[in-house]
């Protein structure tokens, strides 16, 4: 039976058919990184960011480490998901509570388009990294709500539709470090303001999300439930090596997994991904696919300093997470 994929058709996606002789689940684009470290005059490095379609054409925010170091969020264009503008000052955050809105810093964006806007979720510094709101209509204004959690927490990936009448939101609680540790959880919340019924989803196992694991791209909706793209750490005596694996879940209680897979998706293995200011990690935050075809293009962070793309078809991975799971 052809799997059903909910969300918009995108025909005009990147798109480059796997090479052939390979049996992966996912390619590399041959042109990648699609974005370099210093597309702008101010950038140390352009990573961990967020894409979606925008009427006919895409726009995205991202994370942009400047030559100060400073972690700041941009925003940016393209008519076709791979040349990309992006603006030369960071995102200005409207925001009607001065302690919320005084900026300390800001990384690893997701953006998804709910109802009638589009909302971003970043990782926020407020006494420690916790989950950033807002939402934009046009890409140039932005007005940020209330952080949705304590600190210390990351990975805030919200679902592209309301579960159950409530907003629905995967989170990574962490320690204001580094983080050693951690576990992938899911909270609701009825006006994006007020967040509860916390569920427990899915922790670390063995091998490459041994060490922690957290939610990357928006989660997709199929017919066989949620796929979730998500990134694991393994400790190797070089340090953190990050890779992306996915998970199938329940379409109606979403911290129940259906199936996860043992082996990754995609793991630092090309240059862009080994050699840069973090060696070693392919980190996923966005994800665009054509429902019609179920084309995806997985967008991912390289080595934390460039931006790359892999391709692949979203029932191939169901496929594949079912074949190789370790529930």
């Amino acid at each position: 039976m052809k799997l059903k994929i909910s969300g918009p058709e995108v025909p005009n996606m990147p798109w480059e058919d796997r090479p052939a002789g390979s049996s992966d689940v996912l390619w590399r684009y041959s042109q990648n990184p699609v974005i370099p470290r210093d597309l702008i005059p101010c950038s140390n490095s352009i990573f961990n960011s967020a894409v979606v379609p925008y009427q006919g054409e895409f726009r995205g925010v991202f994370r942009v480490d400047n030559k100060a170091r400073e972690m700041r969020l941009h925003a940016g264009r393209s008519k076709d998901a791979v040349n990309w503008e992006l603006e030369h000052e960071p995102i200005q955050f409207i925001c009607a509570d001065q302690e919320i809105g005084a900026f300390q810093y800001g990384y690893d964006p997701r953006v998804v388009f709910i109802e009638d806007r589009y909302y971003v979720t970043w990782c926020n510094g407020y006494f420690g990294p916790t989950i950033g709101v807002a939402y934009t209509y046009d890409f140039e204004k932005f007005y940020q709500l209330e952080n949705a959690f304590l600190p210390f927490n990351r990975n805030g990936v919200l679902f592209p539709r309301k579960i159950g009448g409530n907003y629905a939101m995967f989170s990574r609680p962490s320690d204001n470090g580094h983080t050693p540790f951690g576990d992938i959880f899911y909270s609701e919340s009825p006006d994006m303001v007020y967040w509860g019924k916390h569920r427990y989803v899915m922790g670390t196992t063995e091998g490459w999300q041994s060490t922690k694991i957290g939610a990357g791209p928006i989660p997709i909706e199929t017919s066989e439930g949620w796929l979730l793209i998500y990134h694991g750490v393994l400790t190797s005596c070089n340090g953190f090596v990050y890779s992306a694996g996915a998970a199938l879940l329940d379409l109606d209680k979403p911290w129940k997994v259906i199936a996860r897979s043992k082996p990754y998706l995609i793991s630092p293995q090309t240059l862009y991904e080994c050699v840069g200011d973090v060696p070693n990690v392919v980190f996923p935050c966005a994800a665009l696919v054509d429902s019609a075809t179920g084309r995806l293009a997985l967008y991912y962070g390289g080595a934390d300093t460039v931006t790359a793309v892999a391709f692949g078809y979203v029932q191939e991975i169901v496929q594949f997470v079912k074949e190789n799971s370790l529930v």
